[in-house]
């Protein structure tokens, strides 16, 4: 097939934005920063929101929703917070033709105006935990805006929790962050990801702890894919919300917050995709099957219309392709950008030898199938492309990533890949040192992999990376 995309290798910003761009999954908006996601791109995110709307909500959390609006003093009460965001602040001044009494934020998160209505809403320890999530549009003022990755709007969902201990709070932002986030994108989205502490330096503002889940993309820099916030009782007693005790006391909740959004598209795309476009996760895919007519002949259509009703019924997401008055080179080759796993085609000759093409964008392969062998082999290989996938990313980040004793290695190291290095020969003053190179500590993790519950932990590993 004639290349449509600029080669990976030659220029991967370029790359990246032909895809986006070819594949019709979004186009620019009119303000700068902006994007309108198209409806092919649109149906992935509606795939993501899906499955990961279930995992939140069997968490034990429901959805709501929050304005748009949010008075400008509400930020201010949190001193971390306000100073944090202000940079990023999009203010309504004017509104109806009138210059406003109090400026109005957009919102760039919600921790103000939900934590305002949970001390509304709280009042015995019969109330909590308050487990809250909504799905929303938040807007940052984003200088140099990348589409997906930073947007000066984008869509997201947004947790926010209140619990009666520290204990439950921070349980509670561990298990979304495990259960939910990194269940999600390792299972949903085949990216595997490396979960860990974020240093003080990298905190959400007015966080007492942030934690993250990090993937390596194909030119090996990071992406932050979803965050999780312990909060302590800093909004808690910013916005007064307080529960009676069973002893009959007035304590402070303590809350979280947690958010992913739309920048899991681009991590998706710079995972998965190649010199061909995108190649979407099976589970993920909106289409599974693309069954196409090749050329119009006798029986042909119908056959292909019989093998989509099969798949159908077997629980596959399937579509019919039967434009024969557009050229099948030119519809072969969309169906690679938009990353449909799998083709089946079907033409006069197929037919006539009682076999179908199967093509498998994963590992682009192409093989005859026996019409009637044709279900069991395309769910097999749905199964196994999606394992594949998932496989090759980390076999990639492994390939990439190398063990380091010291800071100058890390940055060097960061350079082509990731490095893990131990903390205690980065710090503060070197994590400083690094992002004056372009490079951030992305996380902290116990020499296990594991979780720490604190940055003064012995033995922790960093992980240095450039980053989006």
């Amino acid at each position: 097939m004639a290349r449509v995309l600029t080669p990976r290798a030659e220029d991967f910003p370029r790359w990246y934005q032909d895809l986006i761009a070819k594949a019709q999954l979004a186009d620019n908006g009119p303000v700068r920063g902006t994007m309108v996601i198209r409806p092919v791109g649109y149906a992935i995110w509606e795939r993501m929101q899906a499955d990961m709307d279930a995992r939140i909500k069997e968490a034990g959390v429901q959805n709501a929703y929050f304005p748009l609006f949010i008075p400008e003093s509400y930020l201010r009460r949190e001193a971390d917070h306000v100073e944090g965001f202000s940079p990023e602040l999009a203010v309504v001044t004017h509104a109806g033709g009138k210059e406003l009494a109090e400026p109005l934020v957009v919102r760039p998160t919600s921790e103000t105006v939900i934590g305002e209505f949970m001390a509304k809403w709280v009042d015995s320890y019969r109330d909590l935990p308050l487990l809250l999530n909504q799905w929303a549009n938040v807007v940052r003022w984003e200088l140099r805006p990348r589409t997906f990755l930073r947007t000066t709007e984008f869509l997201w969902q947004e947790g926010h929790t209140a619990h009666a201990t520290e204990a439950d709070a921070r349980e509670h932002a561990r298990d979304v962050h495990k259960n939910v986030y990194q269940a999600f994108m390792e299972e949903m989205l085949a990216v595997p990801v490396v979960p860990g502490r974020k240093t003080k330096g990298e905190r959400f503002a007015g966080a007492t702890n942030t934690m993250t889940v990090e993937a390596m993309m194909g030119d090996t820099k990071a992406l932050q894919m979803g965050t999780s916030h312990e909060l302590g009782q800093n909004f808690a007693k910013a916005f007064d919300i307080t529960y009676s005790s069973a002893a009959g006391s007035v304590e402070h909740c303590w809350t979280t917050s947690w958010g992913t959004s739309t920048r899991m598209m681009g991590g998706l795309i710079m995972v998965h995709g190649d010199d061909n476009g995108l190649r979407l996760p099976p589970r993920l895919a909106p289409i599974q099957v693309q069954v196409m007519v090749v050329k119009a002949g006798e029986g042909v259509t119908e056959a292909a219309a019989k093998l989509r009703d099969e798949l159908k019924a077997a629980g596959v997401r399937v579509k019919l392709d039967d434009r024969a008055d557009v050229p099948f080179g030119r519809r072969a080759v969309d169906a690679e950008l938009q990353g449909i796993p799998i083709r089946i085609e079907v033409g006069p000759r197929d037919l006539a030898s009682g076999n179908v093409t199967v093509a498998r964008r994963v590992d682009g392969s192409k093989s005859p199938i026996p019409i009637g062998d044709i279900v069991g082999a395309v769910t097999s290989a749905l199964k196994a492309d999606h394992q594949r996938l998932y496989d090759d990313a980390l076999a990639f980040r492994e390939e990439n990533t190398v063990d380091v004793k010291t800071l100058g290695d890390a940055i060097e190291a960061a350079q082509t890949g990731w490095a893990r290095v131990p903390w205690s020969a980065v710090g503060e003053a070197g994590e400083k040192e690094a992002n004056g190179k372009a490079v951030t500590v992305r996380c902290l993790t116990r020499e296990d992999g594991t979780m720490p519950d604190s940055d003064e932990e012995p033995n922790l590993i960093a992980y240095l990376a450039r980053s989006y």
